[in-house]
């Protein structure tokens, strides 16, 4: 029972349930209901078990992803957090690396299926996203910014590989009737605006994360943000971007409500703007003390 509590620390169980209903989300409450009948004619459009492999697929290449890094990052995390410590402290390196091979080709796996009942795309990306996974752990994540960067955008693809997954640009391509060209286009409309509110909280969070462990990372010559900047300056820099995403959710408010969308604009604004601006005050109470300090 330890071990199994420690495998599932390790994949970060928390964060992957927030993936597949991030996905759950965007597919039963934006694509399916802005998806024409004609669609449904298609030959290789969406559907429910195509859907279960994407969600499957993006699940076990992150948790493939969460594996590696803790591999990678056993000394930074002895000084980071060593009372949090799974691989080598519970799990040996070498089954820690088994597990990352086992369950990213099993991501691999659910995405060829999934890519040929929908779009060859999602195969190449995918597999592209397992690479830059591991890359990112043994060097981006010790470089200025793209470290920060790369994570962000692969938070964004578990947006954007559902649009894919609705063969949009084959539909394009093959100039189907005018609703499905309509609604293909609202669709990615969607997908920008959600999977660009994923990559801008995202690279927040991590630039935070870059914060709060940048002792460890200091200690082995790590150029993260917070190092090569400095604390004042990394808060400024989460700061601006926190006041761009609130700015752009209000923005986009004023346009839903004239759809008379209130019950949208009621959600966003409390579960999202109003804790977004808590955050920003945070910070500006932080930025005083720093300054007052110095």
């Amino acid at each position: 029972m330890k071990l199994i509590k420690a495998f599932f620390r390790l994949i970060r169980w928390p964060n992957l349930v927030f993936i597949a209903l991030t996905q759950c989300l965007f597919y039963f409450c934006i694509i399916l209901p802005n998806l024409p009948p004609s669609y449904l004619a298609l030959p290789n459009g969406i559907n429910l078990f195509a859907f279960v492999l994407i969600v499957a697929a993006s699940v076990l290449i992150a948790a493939g992803g969460y594996i590696i890094n803790d591999y990678f990052d056993i000394n930074i995390d002895q000084i980071n957090k060593p009372d949090k410590m799974v691989v080598e402290k519970l799990i040996k390196r070498r089954w820690a690396i088994f597990f990352h091979l086992a369950i990213t080709t099993a991501g691999v796996i659910c995405s060829f299926f999934a890519a040929l009942q929908t779009n060859m795309i999602i195969l190449v990306v995918n597999i592209f996203c397992t690479l830059l996974l591991w890359f990112y752990s043994t060097t981006f994540k010790k470089k200025l910014l793209s470290g920060n960067v790369i994570i962000s955008l692969l938070t964004a693809w578990t947006i954007f590989v559902l649009y894919f997954s609705t063969n949009a640009n084959f539909i394009v391509a093959r100039n189907y009737d005018m609703e499905t060209l309509l609604s293909m286009k609202f669709i990615f409309k969607l997908a920008v605006l959600y999977a660009g509110f994923a990559f801008i909280i995202s690279l927040i969070r991590e630039v935070v994360k870059d914060m709060e462990d940048m002792h460890g990372d200091a200690r082995y010559n790590c150029k993260t943000m917070p190092i090569v900047w400095g604390i004042p300056a990394t808060k400024v820099f989460a700061g601006v971007w926190l006041i761009v995403l609130i700015g752009a959710l209000s923005i986009i408010q004023f346009y839903v409500l004239q759809f008379s969308r209130w019950l949208s604009a009621v959600y966003c604004i409390i579960l999202i703007i109003i804790p977004l601006l808590l955050i920003l005050k945070n910070y500006t109470m932080l930025k005083q003390q720093l300054i007052i300090i110095g």
